[in-house]
């Protein structure tokens, strides 16, 4: 059974000759990272070929709704911690003061982080 291209528009076709335009056009691709599924045949091959260097090509078993697209490009919920907070921030705020030459603004910034 054949399978399918998955087609992602990488690079904007802005400036490159109308007849690109139309292929990228016949292909379905409108907006950048728009993805579009087509099945492996040679009429498929050769549009891609034409707009190589635009486009992210990838052979998949089947083609996924729009739906699980969406759902492959949105984040996970909620928030990762980068840096954990420090412990006493008292003592912390304490010895960015005695340091001389420290912004006010700068020591409230740094123990907000």
């Amino acid at each position: 059974m054949p399978g399918w291209f998955r087609i992602t528009l990488h690079r904007s076709a802005i400036g490159l000759p109308e007849r690109t335009h139309g292929v990228l056009k016949a292909l379905g691709l409108r907006r950048r990272s728009q993805v579009v599924f087509h099945p492996v045949e040679p009429q498929f091959a050769g549009m891609i070929m034409k707009v190589k260097e635009l486009v992210k090509v990838e052979e998949v078993d089947r083609p996924k709704t729009n739906w699980e697209v969406k759902q492959e490009r949105t984040p996970e919920p909620g928030f990762y911690v980068e840096r954990p907070a420090p412990k006493d921030q008292g003592k912390i705020l304490q010895q960015l003061r005695r340091v001389g030459g420290v912004n006010q603004q700068e020591v409230d910034a740094e123990v907000r982080l």
